[in-house]
């Protein structure tokens, strides 16, 4: 598969779970891809089958190009250098992925402290906030189009229990992909938003644990990061050119019910 060759990709929040599988369901369509995260390596916690081994080196051993660049989303100097990195190594941007988010457990709006309402915000909504403005303005200057991919949860269509901040920041993607692909569809920078459901990576862990029976989802098993990334690449590819304003639900029928 090579519908992406030529193209640059940046994914953040890689090193570990969905992000992980992205950047390597877009480095094998032929992407070069920059990885961008607070730590090189994967969650110890994760679901990988080859968590020892980095996003970026696995990309390269499998013979596609990928670089690693440390960077917290929350601050905009650090997304402007990830940004720069990929124009300086690759020659452009062309696929924003703003995937880095964080989940600080279970409780009430009462039980929830304001620190940790303002992390979830930071991340979840400032970082993809900040990942849209500077990569827009990238693919802008550039004058070939784009593909912009916030990765949202199904928590931003549907309420979870004991989730108010993780709801809040997940629906303010949902809303912030749908008003940027108007401002930009005359651009041809197409904005969308996957929401998944329960997927198997290192921040579900303590909602999933080690079974695979748990009936979070209608479909006869979890979420991968697979399925995630399968569908990340369907949107950052040339077949998705006139969908814009999407939000495309991953979640094996989670929120149809």
């Amino acid at each position: 598969m090579e519908q992406l060759s030529g193209r640059t990709a940046v994914v953040t929040g890689s090193s570990s779970g969905i992000g992980r599988g992205i950047a390597r369901a877009l480095a094998r369509a032929g992407a070069a891809v920059v990885c961008c995260d607070l730590r090189k390596s994967a969650r110890e916690e994760g679901y990988e089958s080859d968590i020892s081994v980095d996003t970026d080196d696995a990309i390269r051993a499998d013979g596609e190009k990928s670089t690693f660049i440390t960077g917290d989303t929350r601050k905009a100097a650090d997304i402007e250098r990830v940004i720069h990195t990929a124009v300086e190594t690759y020659g452009g941007l062309d696929i924003m992925v703003n995937n880095a988010g964080v989940w600080t457990g279970p409780h009430t709006i009462v039980e929830e402290t304001e620190e940790q309402y303002d992390f979830t915000m930071a991340v979840n909504c400032k970082g993809v906030w900040l990942g849209c403005k500077y990569a827009i303005a990238q693919m802008a200057s550039q004058g070939r189009g784009g593909r912009i991919i916030n990765i949202a949860s199904a928590a931003g269509l549907v309420g979870l229990e004991k989730e108010p901040a993780y709801c809040a920041s997940k629906g303010a993607v949902v809303a912030l992909t749908r008003q940027l692909a108007l401002d930009y569809a005359a651009d041809r920078i197409g904005v969308n938003a996957i929401c998944p459901g329960f997927v198997e990576t290192a921040l579900g862990r303590p909602v999933m644990g080690k079974s695979t029976e748990h009936g979070l989802t209608p479909w006869p098993r979890l979420g991968t990061a697979e399925d995630i990334g399968r569908a990340a690449l369907f949107l950052a590819s040339s077949d998705a050119e006139w969908i814009t304003g999407a939000i495309l639900s991953v979640d094996g029928g989670y929120a149809a019910r």
